[in-house]
C-alpha cells in the first residue's frame, strides 16, 4: 500500500500528465481543425489567441483564489476547466465554429493559468515532506502526457478518425483518473502560504521585484523561452503542413518528436543543471532552440526537419524552468522568491498572450517559416543575456509553474 505522501506524489503526476494529453490531442489536430473551421493563418492565430487570453487571466487570479479558498478548490476549478475546454473544442470542431473552438480553448487556458499557483503550493509542500526536489520531474510528466495524446493523434489523423469524436474521446477518459487524483490534493493547503508570500512582496506602492533591474533581464529570457515553447506548440503541425508541404498525419509525427525532445529534456535535466549550473544551460538551451528554429525556417527535407525539430524541443525543454529557479533564488533578504517567480512567469504568459496571433498575422503575410525569424531573434538574446541567471549548480527548491511553457 502506498503512504499518504506517495499517494499525493502520484496524484500530482496524474495532475501533470493530464493536461499534457489533453493539449497535445488538438494540437494534433491543429491541421484537421483549421480545415473544418476554414480558417486562414490570421484567423487561426485569433483562435488560439483564447487560448492565451485565457491564460493570462487564470494566472493573474490564481494566487488571490488560493490566498481565499486554498490549493484544493482551486486545482479542481483549474483541472475541470482544462478538461471541459477539450469538449468545447470538440462541439466547436463539429458546428465549425471558430468562435467555439476559441471559447474552448480560453477555457484551457484559464485553467492552466488558475492551475499555476494552486499546484505549486501543493508540490512544494510535498517536496518539503519528502526531503529532495521532484519538480522537474513533474514537468517531465507533462511533455510525457504530450507525448501521449501526440501519438494517439497521429494514429486518428493517420485513418482520417473525426476530430470531434477524437477530441470527446480525450473528455470522457480524463474524467475517471481526474476524480482519483484530486481526492489525494491536501484541503485547507495554500491559505497562509500564499498570503505570507504577497504581504513579504508588497514594499510600497510597486513590489520590489518589478524595480529590479536582474529579474528583468531574467524576464526577458523566460519571455524568450516561453515563445519558443508555445510557438511549436501552436503552430509546429501546421507549419509543417502549410511550410514544408507535409502531410497532416507526418506534421503530428513533427509535433510528437518535438515532445518526445522536451521530455527528455526535462526528466534527464536535474543533473546536467546541477553539474553545469543554470547560466551555462539556459545558454546551451537558448544555441540548441535557435539552432533548431533556424534549420526549421532555413532548412529542406524529413532528415533535417526532425533533426532541427529535436534541437528545438530540446533547447525549449529547460531554458523556461532554469530561468524560473534563478529568479526564486536570486531573491535578497526579506524578498520572497514565490513573488519573483511570479513576475517573471508573467512574462512568460506575456509571450503565450502575444505570441499566437502575432506568428498567425506574420504568418499570413509572409508565410509560417518566415515568421519563426522573431522567435529565433528572442533565441539569440536570451543566449546573449543567459549570465544573469548565476552561477548556482544547485537545483531550486523555489517550483516553477507547470502547464506553460510545460
Amino acid at each position: 500500500m502506498f503512504s499518504a505522501i506517495q499517494r499525493r506524489r502520484l496524484a500530482l503526476y496524474v495532475l501533470f500528465f493530464l493536461p499534457g494529453v489533453q493539449f497535445s490531442s488538438w494540437i494534433t489536430r491543429t491541421p484537421a481543425i483549421r480545415d473544418r473551421l476554414d480558417a486562414s493563418t490570421a484567423e487561426m492565430g485569433l483562435v488560439i489567441f483564447g487560448l492565451s487570453l485565457g491564460a493570462m487571466i487564470g494566472i493573474l487570479s490564481s494566487a488571490p483564489l488560493v490566498l481565499k479558498f486554498g490549493t484544493r478548490p482551486v486545482v479542481g476549478a483549474g483541472m475541470a476547466s482544462v478538461t471541459l475546454s477539450i469538449a468545447v473544442v470538440a462541439l466547436g470542431a463539429a458546428l465549425a465554429s471558430p468562435l467555439l473552438v476559441s471559447v474552448g480553448l480560453a477555457f484551457g487556458g484559464l485553467g492552466m493559468g488558475a492551475l499555476d499557483v494552486a499546484m505549486n503550493v501543493e508540490a512544494a509542500d510535498v517536496e518539503q515532506r519528502i526531503g529532495r526536489p521532484f519538480l522537474t520531474g513533474m514537468h517531465g510528466c507533462f511533455s510525457l502526457g504530450t507525448v501521449v495524446g501526440a501519438l494517439a493523434g497521429i494514429a486518428l489523423s493517420a485513418i482520417a478518425f473525426p476530430v470531434p469524436w477524437h477530441l470527446m474521446a480525450v473528455f470522457v477518459l480524463s474524467v475517471p483518473p481526474l476524480l482519483l487524483a484530486m481526492r489525494q490534493v491536501a484541503p485547507g493547503l495554500g491559505r497562509r502560504v500564499v498570503l505570507t508570500e504577497l504581504e513579504r512582496s508588497r514594499a510600497g506602492p510597486v513590489p520590489r521585484s518589478w524595480r529590479d533591474p536582474r529579474l528583468a533581464i531574467i524576464g526577458v529570457v523566460v519571455l524568450a523561452m516561453a515563445l519558443a515553447e508555445g510557438a511549436a506548440n501552436d503552430w509546429l503541425p501546421l507549419l509543417m503542413v502549410d511550410g514544408h508541404g507535409f502531410g497532416a498525419t507526418a506534421g503530428s509525427l513533427v509535433f510528437a518528436g518535438f515532445a518526445s525532445a522536451m521530455t527528455v529534456g526535462r526528466f534527464f535535466g536535474g543533473p546536467v543543471i546541477a553539474r553545469y549550473g543554470r547560466a551555462a544551460v539556459a545558454r546551451g538551451s537558448a544555441v540548441s532552440g535557435a539552432l533548431g528554429i533556424a534549420l526549421v525556417i532555413f532548412g529542406e527535407g524529413p532528415v533535417v526537419v526532425g533533426a532541427a525539430v529535436a534541437l528545438w524541443g530540446l533547447g525549449a525543454s529547460l531554458g523556461f524552468p532554469v530561468a524560473l529557479s534563478a529568479a526564486g533564488e536570486t531573491a535578497r533578504p526579506g524578498e520572497s522568491p514565490a513573488a519573483r517567480v511570479g513576475v517573471v512567469a508573467t512574462a512568460g504568459y506575456v509571450a503565450f498572450l502575444v505570441g499566437p496571433p502575432l506568428l498567425g498575422f506574420l504568418g499570413d503575410s509572409f508565410g509560417l517559416r518566415s515568421a519563426m525569424i522573431v522567435v529565433l531573434a528572442l533565441m539569440g538574446v536570451a543566449a546573449i543575456l543567459a549570465p544573469a541567471l548565476g552561477s548556482g549548480r544547485v537545483v531550486a527548491r523555489e517550483p516553477a509553474p507547470c502547464g506553460n511553457a510545460g
